[in-house]
């Protein structure tokens, strides 16, 4: 009897790398503790003080954007949507759209930003899921996340 239970696996800033095409200033997670393929994941990015957007939101009183929560959390979603895929080699994980997205928290330097998305329905392309983002143990922002799998623009 063969074993089809989904494989829960974790990802290291290596990996991240090969699926998603973003690069710094712009990656937003730093590693992935648990994906279940069609399920859930859980990651995290460390938000450290020497982030380039901390220069002007705000001098201060840094706080982290929320879009750029939101980011983190969509590419957490999109390494979700791709963890079961073979190649992605002329695919892009494209953002569509947000629905219902609360900030619940400041997030600054010094927090680590624990990304968990779930409820993956995918259709055809398109893709829905839940997606929340903690600061130790405490809500932080929540969206329901829709994006696409696309094809990469040729250049």
């Amino acid at each position: 009897m063969q074993d089809t239970a989904p494989q829960n696996t974790g990802m290291d800033i290596q990996r991240i790398l090969r699926l998603l095409p973003h690069r710094y200033p712009f990656l937003l997670v730093d590693r992935v503790v648990e994906c279940v393929a069609g399920s859930h994941i859980r990651a995290y990015k460390n938000v450290t003080f020497n982030e380039p957007f901390f220069q002007g939101h705000f001098p201060g009183a840094p706080i982290m954007p929320g879009v750029l929560i939101l980011e983190a959390l969509a590419q957490t979603g999109g390494l979700l949507a791709v963890s079961g895929m073979e190649s992605l080699d002329d695919k892009l994980f494209l953002f569509t759209g947000l629905d219902g997205v609360k900030f619940r928290r400041q997030v600054v330097p010094g927090d680590r930003l624990d990304l968990e998305c779930s409820n993956l329905r995918m259709k055809l392309k398109l893709c829905k899921m839940e997606a929340r983002a903690f600061v130790d143990g405490k809500l932080a922002a929540e969206a329901q996340i829709t994006a696409a799998i696309g094809d990469r623009p040729k250049g």
